[in-house]
């Protein structure tokens, strides 16, 4: 949070952090499914983190498996829909964790929806008390709401873990004024505040978690992920991806167009 102390203990700015990962981070160059050289790349980086001391807690997607909110457009009932998407990043979530403990650490997988047989269930404690112990603890079924994304499932267990940031892995450098993928010659924003993300609905995360970390000031780090040592470079401090903060002296008032 923003008035949290920052840890620079050894190099570190961020001591805990939150890790969201899109779905479809995992496809790499595959149309449908998960990519293991791309599991293996963030599991490397996870590892590099967690050996110079950083606790970290992932909460993953499972876009390219369903999406809800897609399959929800074709006819299905939005409940039925999201409950499917849940068990898809329940599958991203196990695939995750077996590829975490092949690079050598401990990983503990809770769920919002009850698999005793695959998963403990989500308890903010016991959460707390794997990371302290330094075990990578991965968060599956979103909240287990229907009609909330993975970003509020993001952006809710930070703060119930008491993270310092939410960082934001995706395939591209940060926060832009239009997607960099179609328009060439988008302004990338070093950091930049919440409240003109909303404004000019620059689509971070949905309003309901952007709306979470606005009243918790928690900041967010977008930063791409698929770029080898960024995680570590993040979590030192070095100015990657953009910053969203909450800092009202640092209020911009030029439009991101």
């Amino acid at each position: 949070m923003a008035d949290q102390e920052s840890h620079v203990e050894n190099g570190l700015r961020y001591k805990r952090i939150l890790l969201k990962l899109s779905g479809e981070a995992l496809l790499g160059k595959k149309s449908d499914g998960i990519d293991p050289m791309v599991l293996a790349g963030f599991s490397k980086q996870v590892k590099q983190v967690m050996e110079v001391g950083v606790q970290v807690a992932i909460v993953i997607g499972g876009g390219n498996i369903f999406r809800g909110v897609e399959n929800a457009t074709g006819g299905m009932k939005r409940a039925h829909a999201d409950y499917m998407g849940m068990l898809a990043t329940m599958i991203n979530a196990m695939a995750l964790q077996d590829s975490l403990e092949h690079a050598g650490l401990k990983t503990r997988l809770q769920s919002a929806i009850v698999m005793n047989e695959i998963a403990e269930p989500f308890i903010r404690r016991r959460a707390i008390r794997h990371l302290d112990k330094g075990r990578v603890v991965i968060f599956g079924c979103g909240t287990g709401n229907p009609y909330f994304t993975t970003d509020t499932a993001a952006a809710l267990r930070a703060l119930e873990i008491d993270a310092q940031v939410i960082l934001k892995g995706t395939r591209v450098d940060g926060v832009f004024s239009a997607d960099p993928e179609e328009f060439p010659d988008a302004r990338k924003f070093e950091r930049i505040h919440g409240d003109v993300v909303i404004r000019d609905n620059l689509r971070v995360m949905d309003m309901t978690a952007f709306t979470l970390c606005k009243d918790s000031e928690m900041e967010i780090i977008v930063f791409n992920m698929n770029v080898p040592g960024n995680l570590m470079r993040v979590v030192s401090g070095e100015s990657v991806g953009t910053l969203v903060h909450w800092n009202n002296d640092e209020l911009d008032t030029v439009s991101a167009g």
